[in-house]
């Protein structure tokens, strides 16, 4: 028994991983963009998530490649059969326009 300082919390302290679908936080922002996308689509479609399957996958795989969550097969995270190419436009997006500078080096 230690008087006068606390206890010792270390003794017998044993670091473990985090349980399945807890990971750390985005602190750097590093997928804030993506995060954003998704949020808007899931307000825009009344918190219904199938619209935006497209968005999650996008939005996890950025976690996944910047080490913020384990990398995990798409079947096991429940989308697997989510095509990547298409994309659910928001209704606010508009098409990338061009710019002059950018025609005229396509050329």
């Amino acid at each position: 028994m230690s008087f006068g300082r606390p206890p010792s919390i270390n003794v017998g302290f044993k670091v473990t991983a985090p349980d399945r679908g807890s990971f750390p936080l985005d602190h750097y922002g590093e997928c804030k963009e993506k995060m954003q996308l998704y949020m808007s689509c899931l307000k825009e479609n009344g918190s219904t998530s199938s619209p935006c399957r497209n968005l999650s996958k996008d939005y996890l795989d950025c976690r996944m490649n910047k080490g913020l969550m384990e990398r995990d097969e798409w079947k096991n995270l429940g989308l697997a059969n989510v095509d990547d190419k298409s994309k659910t436009p928001l209704k606010d997006d508009k098409p990338p326009q061009t710019t002059g500078e950018n025609q005229s080096t396509q050329n």
